[in-house]
């Protein structure tokens, strides 16, 4: 595993575990909704640097082989 493979699937984990955060509490889901601009950024920029853009298959990959057990998402 590329070290940018690794690098975009721990964004990829970082903005997962940050959303569930932001969405734990519906009542206070506005106020840390702008929390996730970073986490969004920095996914997106570390998926386009590792050429996975449009590959989820292969990001979900990476991200079982770093986080065993992470289910990918439905689609």
């Amino acid at each position: 595993m590329r070290d940018d493979d690794v690098t975009a699937a721990q964004a990829y984990v970082r903005l997962l575990e940050t959303t569930r955060a932001v969405l734990a509490d519906p009542d206070d889901t506005p106020l840390y909704l702008p929390l996730l601009a970073s986490p969004i950024e920095e996914a997106d920029e570390a998926l386009r640097s590792a050429g996975l853009s449009g590959n989820e298959d292969r990001l979900f990959a990476l991200v079982r082989a770093i986080r065993p057990g992470t289910e990918a998402p439905d689609r």
